[in-house]
């Protein structure tokens, strides 16, 4: 009786810990939420600022700016997106929720960045045989305010949310950051057009601005495919988690590991655990939920755990 309620106990506090988990979860949403806010509608005002201005300016580092901040809206608009699908409940035909979403979100965007790059590589080869004039004043003032706004947004994502862990914020804030980049640029080939004349400073800069663009495309893409491929979370090490499984006592052998993301900050786990026949099963199911959370914090754990007389098939992978 007493071993029972013992048991009952160390249930009740695994409960708590999800229920705290919940909370900073929720917070930490809510600042995520905020700051891609901010962001997002600073960035589109500079988008528009930017285009029009690279019209009037006949400035194609400008434009290909303004499609920079075009690819980085749309990665603001839809990780805010992903986050409202996010905290939607899981139903009977979804029962991970909305949460990948977010990664779907991400591998379009990341897709979308190409064609931007594509087609400012394109229009600026047009632009190298005779590089039209370029008002250089006005443009070199537009990309100056733009480079403020990206700072501004920057510090928006930082302050509020979660930059460190969640892919997704990470993704808006170094696209803000290839931004400012951008604009400096910009600036850059303004003054070389003002100084020198060299109207060719222009379309050099917007192939920087476009290989920016394809560096930031590339990274979103390969990261979204790996976790659409069930690979295994790059922060954890497989064999690792297997010795920390097998380290724990009257376990014999561990089986079927696999290590998954379901979606950024959300990693889920699932294996069979061989034990002796003599051990508690109970016992060892707690110790090992124990020490994924706190060694790997994996907290979504499916643990089948077998004694010796169990038999099935053997396992496709």
């Amino acid at each position: 009786m007493h071993s029972h309620s013992h048991h009952a106990h160390d249930h009740h506090g695994h409960d708590h810990d999800h229920g705290h988990h919940g909370h900073h979860h929720n917070h930490a949403r809510a600042g995520n939420k905020k700051g891609l806010a901010i962001a997002l509608s600073i960035t589109v005002g500079i988008m528009f600022l930017e285009f029009f201005g690279g019209l009037v300016t006949n400035s194609l580092a400008l434009l290909s700016d303004s499609g920079h901040m075009l690819s980085d809206a749309s990665a603001l608009a839809l990780s805010l997106v992903a986050l409202w699908f996010a905290a939607r409940p899981s139903s009977s035909k979804r029962t991970f929720g909305f949460h990948r979403f977010e990664i779907l979100a991400a591998l379009f965007n990341g897709v979308a960045l190409f064609v931007i790059a594509a087609f400012i590589v394109w229009e600026a080869i047009q632009r190298f045989g005779s590089p039209p004039t370029v008002a250089s004043g006005p443009m070199m003032l537009i990309a100056a305010i733009g480079l403020l706004a990206n700072v501004g947004s920057a510090f928006a994502l930082m302050r509020s949310g979660d930059v460190k862990n969640n892919v997704n914020l990470r993704s808006a804030y170094i696209h803000v950051l290839g931004d400012a980049l951008g604009s400096v640029g910009a600036i850059m080939a303004g003054v070389l057009m003002m100084a020198f004349k060299w109207y060719i400073a222009d379309p050099i800069i917007s192939i920087l601005v476009a290989v920016l663009i394809l560096k930031s495309a590339w990274g979103v893409i390969s990261h979204t495919l790996h976790i659409l491929m069930e690979g295994t979370p790059t922060a954890i090490d497989q064999s690792e988690v297997r010795e920390t499984l097998l380290a724990i006592d009257g376990v014999k052998d561990v089986h079927d590991l696999h290590i998954w993301t379901i979606t950024s900050g959300f990693d889920s786990l699932s294996c069979h655990v061989l034990i002796e026949d003599r051990k508690d099963s109970q016992d060892i199911l707690q110790n090992a939920i124990h020490v994924l959370e706190d060694k790997f914090h994996i907290e979504h754990t499916t643990i089948q755990v077998e004694t010796a007389n169990i038999h099935h098939g053997k396992l496709k992978c």
